[in-house]
């Protein structure tokens, strides 16, 4: 039986810098049952900025928590069910402007949330260009994640490195050593624009530790962009993993 809805939104305006690291540094954070999903051999990790628009939680818009910002830090597993591959996401750190957000998600999901102030904006700069950008203040200093785009969208082509960032259907988290923690997401399929210009200016050490340090630093592997859609996250469910 399907599970029940927990969370409706818009995620809306996706900024995706993804970097390649090395694969031993994301041991410690891949959920029991799973594997790390690779893109050509390369282990990938992705700073990714959006907004939530219209957030309902069990059908409920909470006063001052409808609309808001996200920047997260994530890598990229699947999971074989006995049946089927199912291709996830599991999320190293969130950032979001609530705590109340961040409460929720990090007790019933097991997630990483932290709230800090945070601020985003829309610039036009041409005639054909927008320019997107999301900060948060980490010891008082604002950090910025960001990219300029061309207006136009296209359709994700099949097979291609945009549809392997975007296309992740299910979220992982550990649990504890045999548990994880397994829910879906669903949208529709997204468009994608051109990204044309990026920045990200961040205390990378203090947000992850050190070691990742070195690769986020580095020019990022790719840059994509996409407008999303109407979001639903279902309820989680355990899966036990024998050892």
């Amino acid at each position: 039986m399907p599970t029940k809805t927990f969370l409706t939104a818009n995620w809306l305006n996706l900024i995706m810098l993804n970097y390649e690291v090395d694969p031993a540094i994301l041991k410690q954070y891949v959920p029991a049952g799973t594997e790390l999903d690779l893109w050509e051999g390369k282990a990938l990790v992705s700073m990714v900025g959006f907004l939530f628009d219209d957030t309902r939680v069990l059908g409920i818009r909470w006063p001052f928590h409808v609309n808001f910002e996200e920047v997260n830090l994530r890598f990229y597993v699947k999971y074989f069910d006995g049946t089927v591959w199912k291709r996830g996401a599991v999320f190293i750190s969130e950032l979001v402007p609530k705590h109340a957000i961040a409460l929720i998600a990090n007790n019933l999901y097991r997630e990483h949330y932290r709230a800090l102030p945070m601020r985003s904006s829309i610039i036009p700069i041409s005639e054909n260009q927008t320019q997107h950008l999301y900060e948060w203040k980490l010891s008082e200093k604002w950090n910025k994640l960001g990219a300029t785009v061309m207006d136009e969208p296209t359709d994700i082509a099949s097979g291609s490195a945009e549809e392997f960032i975007f296309e992740h259907y299910w979220g992982y988290n550990i649990w504890n050593a045999t548990t994880t923690m397994e829910y879906e997401v669903q949208h529709v399929p997204w468009q994608v624009r051109q990204v044309t210009d990026y920045v990200f200016d961040a205390d990378v050490a203090a947000l992850y530790g050190d070691t990742f340090v070195p690769y986020l630093q580095r020019k990022p592997y790719s840059a994509f962009f996409a407008n999303g859609s109407a979001i639903g996250v279902r309820m989680g469910e355990k899966i036990r993993v024998d050892k």
